[in-house]
């Protein structure tokens, strides 16, 4: 394997914060849901008028995409929903994300070389460290 090859393969130090893991042949996305910012009347949900139309994005930029807000009413009203969107950011706790994987297929028998990849934010820390520091 040349140098190059290792850097690329070689694992961050915080798989979890990146939104695309190329490390193995599947190929891992992570994706959000616009849909589920307004349902879940989401924060940080900006609108604007313009060209007759109304637009919504996100003022975290978790995606870039600005969307006319007819259409995704619409499409969110058949089954299929409005979809996914790829996340460019970190997705916030409160975001409806996912990870998607591309070529399912060709995953190896040892699994995922990066599990921490999934990682999603839950919102609220599992534990909590204190420190008890006694003066002397």
């Amino acid at each position: 394997m040349t140098p190059e090859q290792t850097a690329i393969r070689a694992l961050p130090l915080r798989p979890q914060d990146e939104m695309e893991c190329r490390r193995c042949e599947v190929h891992c996305d992570k994706v959000v849901y616009p849909g589920a910012c307004l349902a879940r009347a989401c924060p940080f949900v900006y609108s604007y008028e313009g060209w007759g139309h109304t637009y919504v994005g996100c003022m975290q930029k978790v995606y870039e995409v600005e969307i006319d807000v007819d259409m995704l009413r619409a499409a969110e009203a058949r089954s299929a929903g409005f979809g996914a969107i790829r996340a460019q950011r970190r997705p916030l706790p409160m975001c409806k994300a996912e990870v998607e994987q591309t070529y399912e297929s060709r995953t190896g028998e040892l699994g995922c070389i990066n599990p921490e990849f999934s990682e999603l934010p839950v919102g609220v820390p599992t534990f909590r460290v204190f420190a008890n520091i006694k003066g002397g």
